[in-house]
């Protein structure tokens, strides 16, 4: 069986049944670490690093009161790092031990959660802690999953730079697509080795910084190289391995994203994101489960706009596939002067099948139409096409 035999009904039924044999408390980690809220900032920073936390809770006189997490840190370049975190807390949801676990994957997919805390029943004690981790392993030794093989939702094509290009090169394709670890090949597109955000920070990280953008290199222009700052011992799959091998690897190596070669050059890239979506897609739910995210408190107003563009395409898609659920990230940046560009990535799970596609352009409501219009002509021409992967790549 794979991915696209998930329209069975039935058998997304035994999968959700399959995922929900296990409990909360069967997969939380009671071991977590936790801060205060008149600590300061850095602290929370080197507590991130130690841990490979990035969803912190933070404590009160024992009592839980939110999150500080590293995506929103990274996004307040002028803050200074003496700033106590109580001026940084989130309110994300939290989980409590009776919750199924797809819709723990639904929660942390909606809100872009690396982990979330398990709280007592008045949501006022943690008892414990789900990461991303926890939760893929999941699929180890599910059978329905084993044969779900990576090309079926990996990411592609993917974002990489070249092995000479600079440090500053890898974050500007962080920044414009929302993430925080890109893949580093040579000049014959063969996976060289991974940079992320921790590189960046580790690189950065000096006595003398003083704000989140001294560190983040969003202050300054950063030109190391990525051959010297990048992690070369890469762990990778093959296009057509099963899912429980990138998980494993995932697993055993503690590491967030994989890359996908075929005759050794890089044709896409899996995360635990990619896992944990095709575990909420098992939910029982009588309605899609659309995700938009990113949205500036300027941007909102054109909301309504936006998902009447995805209410017309999604019911284009329904009339092929199943659709179950879809996520939208809009990424914003400056090119020239005030005006604002946007880059929008959607990703699609249709009949347990993944569609990504990436738009870039000026007006947020057509960048957004013509991303949906990409994903319908995807679901098409899938639809259309023999399962290869010649035929999926994009």
């Amino acid at each position: 069986m794979g991915v696209k035999d998930l329209q069975d009904l039935k058998k997304i039924a035994m999968l959700r049944s399959q995922i929900e044999s296990k409990t909360v408390e069967d997969i939380m980690d009671t071991e977590y670490p936790s801060i205060g809220p008149d600590e300061k900032l850095n602290d929370a920073l080197l507590l991130m690093k130690d841990t490979g936390y990035q969803d912190i809770p933070v404590v009160d006189d024992g009592e839980y009161i939110g999150t500080i997490c590293y995506g929103s840190i990274l996004k307040k370049k002028s803050i200074a790092l003496d700033s106590r975190v109580r001026n940084l807390i989130n309110t994300p949801p939290v989980i409590t031990k009776d919750m199924g676990l797809t819709k723990v994957a639904e929660i942390m997919i909606l809100n872009n959660l690396r982990q979330v805390p398990v709280v007592n029943s008045n949501k006022k004690k943690i008892i414990g802690c789900i990461g991303r981790m926890q939760m893929i392993d999941l699929v180890i030794g599910i059978k329905a999953f084993k044969d779900v093989k990576v090309f079926e939702i990996m990411n592609t094509p993917v974002e990489s730079v070249k092995d000479n290009q600079l440090l500053d090169d890898a974050l500007e394709i962080m920044r414009e697509l929302d993430i925080r670890t890109v893949p580093v090949t040579d000049n014959g597109n063969r996976i060289v080795g991974i940079v992320g955000m921790k590189e960046v920070i580790e690189n950065n990280w000096k006595s003398t910084s003083k704000t989140v953008g001294d560190i983040s290199g969003k202050s300054k222009k950063v030109s190391t190289t990525i051959e010297s700052v990048c992690m070369s011992a890469v762990k990778s799959v093959k296009w057509n391995d099963d899912i429980e091998m990138a998980v494993e690897l995932m697993s055993d190596n503690g590491i967030s994203t994989v890359p996908v070669t075929e005759d050794d050059k890089l044709v896409g890239i899996i995360t635990q994101y990619d896992i944990i979506e095709l575990i909420s897609a098992c939910r029982e739910r009588q309605y899609l489960f659309i995700q938009l995210s990113g949205l500036d408190d300027e941007d909102k107003a054109l909301a309504p706009s936006i998902y009447d563009t995805i209410k017309d395409e999604v019911e284009k898609i329904n009339k092929m596939v199943l659709p179950e659920s879809l996520s939208i990230n809009v990424a914003r940046y400056n090119e020239k002067g005030d005006k604002n560009k946007y880059s929008v990535t959607g990703r699609l799970i249709a009949s347990g099948r993944a569609f990504s596609a990436k738009q870039v352009d000026w007006d947020l409501v057509k960048t957004v139409d013509d991303l949906m219009k990409k994903i319908v002509d995807m679901v098409i021409d899938d639809k259309d096409s023999t399962t290869t992967l010649r035929r999926r790549k994009r």
